[in-house]
């Protein structure tokens, strides 16, 4: 495939950074330490399952659903380029 000035693998190289750091993000989202007993923003107790099956869980899945509602996807640039952008 004709890629211009680009070496052999330069779209799967993006591909793969693309991958790469949206995974090194959702890491660095990850709880960790030790679990709360009472969610942090509301007081409520977190329940022992949810407890277990997320490690340093600090809020109650009422608190988190909101907490991640309100997050913005933070990536810097479109690394895929939608077919519309090229055309302009």
């Amino acid at each position: 495939m004709a890629v211009g000035w680009a070496q052999d693998g330069a779209v799967q190289d993006q591909i793969d950074a693309s991958v790469e750091s949206a995974v090194a993000r959702a890491r660095s989202r990850l709880p960790t330490g030790e679990s709360l007993t009472h969610c942090e923003e509301c007081d409520e107790p977190i329940p022992e399952a949810r407890r277990t099956a997320v490690p340093g869980v600090r809020r109650c899945v009422a608190c988190q659903a909101e907490a991640d509602g309100d997050r913005v996807d933070d990536s810097l640039y479109n690394r895929r380029g939608s077919k519309g952008s090229q055309m302009r």
